[in-house]
């Protein structure tokens, strides 16, 4: 009994050791623009190669070549005649891969974005350094898009080669998305985590319905598949197609009646699990912890006492036979099991049939 009391007393919420967990349910008021987005939308990256100079003695150093040729290279643009040898004791220049991802509804010239460092050379550290003006391209390459410059800024104490600079790049060419196709049709796409016939069908009618008058059917909009509604832009809309998607974008959607499932972001080591996903029958061993799903749950007798200890744990399940994954989940935390442990263990229980829903990875 000790033993179990010392195991209560240490049982607690862990900060760095808990899962996120968010719990998802059928929405309301929720329009067009919430599930879905343009075709055509997209982010873009521009890159390109740099030097990073003010180094305290942490640069890649005169022996890595690549480096010094390139301040060699950047010196003689400037008619700064020196050589290789001259440059050997150089310790404050480390060369740099230079990468800006643009806004996914594209970008107009005069803007900045941020820029991300990374060294690519020796560089022990690019803390107090600045990036000289890079110029910065697609992979396509022939047309430089931006121009990064500035302070690095390296925010991770245990990672000095990698740094950002806010608003490190200017661009000088427009990134404009075309949306609309020559046959004027833009087509929406549903997000993966709601793409489903039943939301494509229900977003493809409610287009209709708007566009339609009293006793005339007009059909606009077409669902294509689970992901795809292509709409055709009104005649009367082609002079301003934007007022259309605008309005078509904001019309609230009557949502099906939800999809049993659950969507994992590994990156931020969250999950979200829709409020019909069930678990079957099973025993789960990990770490030296146990957690039960019975059919019934079992209720406690003077001769069978329901003993709380938290190494061991039950879930109670419906008449079915099933439990809720999130009771499961909820279990995990308590019992203090780290964020990547829990996504293993879910992953695990769908791979062998335990959970019945659909499994989602997003990044």
């Amino acid at each position: 009994m000790k033993n179990v009391q010392k195991i209560m007393r240490c049982v607690g919420w862990a900060a760095g050791f808990t899962i996120a967990l968010v719990m998802t349910a059928p929405a309301s008021g929720t329009i067009v623009a919430d599930v879905t987005h343009l075709q055509g939308r997209r982010h873009n990256t521009l890159m390109g190669y740099g030097l990073v100079v003010g180094l305290n003695g942490t640069g890649d150093g005169g022996k890595y070549a690549a480096s010094i040729r390139q301040l060699q290279a950047m010196l003689a643009k400037f008619e700064v005649p020196v050589t290789q040898a001259e440059l050997s004791n150089t310790k404050n220049v480390a060369i740099v891969w230079v990468e800006a991802t643009l806004p996914d509804n594209g970008i107009r010239e005069g803007d900045a974005v941020d820029v991300r460092v990374s060294s690519v050379g020796t560089a022990k550290s690019l803390v107090g350094g600045r990036l000289v003006t890079t110029p910065l391209q697609t992979l396509n390459r022939g047309i430089f898009y931006a121009l990064a410059q500035g302070p690095v800024r390296v925010t991770d104490p245990k990672q000095k080669t990698t740094g950002t600079i806010i608003n490190g790049a200017v661009m000088e060419e427009d990134v404009v998305h075309t949306y609309i196709s020559d046959g004027w049709a833009v087509t929406l796409v549903l997000e993966d985590v709601h793409a489903s016939h039943a939301l494509a069908s229900v977003i493809a009618q409610s287009i209709n319905e708007d566009q339609s008058e009293l006793g005339q059917v007009r059909r606009v909009a077409r669902a294509t598949g689970p992901k795809y509604v292509v709409v055709k832009i009104p005649p009367e809309y082609r002079g301003s197609p934007s007022e259309f998607i605008g309005r078509i974008e904001n019309l609230e959607l009557l949502m099906p009646e939800s999809e049993a499932r659950i969507v994992i972001n590994r990156r931020t080591k969250t999950i979200a699990i829709g409020s019909g996903v069930e678990i079957g029958p099973a025993i789960i061993a990990h770490g030296g912890m146990t957690i039960r799903t019975t059919t019934p749950p079992i209720k406690p007798t003077v001769e069978n006492p329901l003993v709380e200890e938290q190494h061991a744990a039950s879930i109670g399940s419906d008449q079915r036979g099933s439990a809720k994954l999130r009771e499961l989940v909820d279990k995990l935390n308590q019992l203090n099991v780290s964020a990547s442990e829990i996504i293993e263990i879910v992953e695990n229980l769908h791979r062998t049939g335990k959970i019945r829903g659909k499994l989602v990875y997003r990044e």
